[in-house]
């Protein structure tokens, strides 16, 4: 029996440890050991089967397990999704899904909820997509600036945990666990550091 865990991101800026973190919690808690990862930054715009996505469901054997932290890790339509599922449920592998709990079995409830997930996370999608044309459109026509300011921000959202970040810097507490204490990934983490030369 092999585990699988997919990670993907789709851009460099995002951070996978946060995925990574996750799946090792579930997997520790579920005795699913050991697990081999799989990532890759690419826009869920490419077809999965184009992707690090579509060789593992290739390799994928009977009893083997496939990881993902979030249903939109997989695919970026529910149909795309729904062909993950009945592969591997045509292989008889199971597919875990960390974020909610579950585990797809290739079961009728399974198929139905991984619908319903799929469903809603490309909804949503397509509504943020929606709201940020519609917010350039109304900028542009209004004649205002396009895109970030330029130079660094005055104020970021870790300022207003400076004290708690430079106790447990001088405390020899690790960049890592100071990230997951107050909920950012390791390298916002990092590059606030460096910018308040801490």
């Amino acid at each position: 029996m092999a585990n699988y865990a997919y990670l993907r991101v789709s851009t460099e800026m995002q951070d996978i440890e946060n995925q990574k973190l996750g799946i090792l919690e579930y997997c520790n808690a579920r005795q699913l050991a050991p697990v081999e990862f799989v990532q890759e930054t690419k826009s869920s715009r490419v077809s999965w089967e184009e992707r690090e996505m579509g060789r593992v469901v290739n390799r994928l054997q009977a009893g083997d397990n496939l990881i993902v932290s979030e249903v939109s890790r997989m695919a970026r339509s529910t149909l795309e999704v729904l062909k993950i599922l009945e592969l591997a449920a045509k292989k008889e592998t199971s597919v875990h899904i960390v974020k909610n709990g579950m585990v797809m079995d290739g079961s009728i409830q399974a198929t139905i909820t991984a619908t319903i997930l799929g469903l809603a996370a490309q909804i949503e999608r397509d509504f943020i997509s929606m709201r940020t044309k519609e917010a350039l459109a109304y900028r542009k026509s209004q004649g205002l600036p396009m895109g970030r300011p330029k130079g660094p921000a005055k104020h970021v959202k870790l300022d207003e945990h400076r004290e708690q970040i430079t106790d447990y810097l001088k405390k020899k507490v690790s960049k890592r666990s100071i990230a997951r204490i107050i909920e950012c990934s390791p390298t916002t983490l990092h590059v606030w550091i460096k910018r308040n030369k801490l």
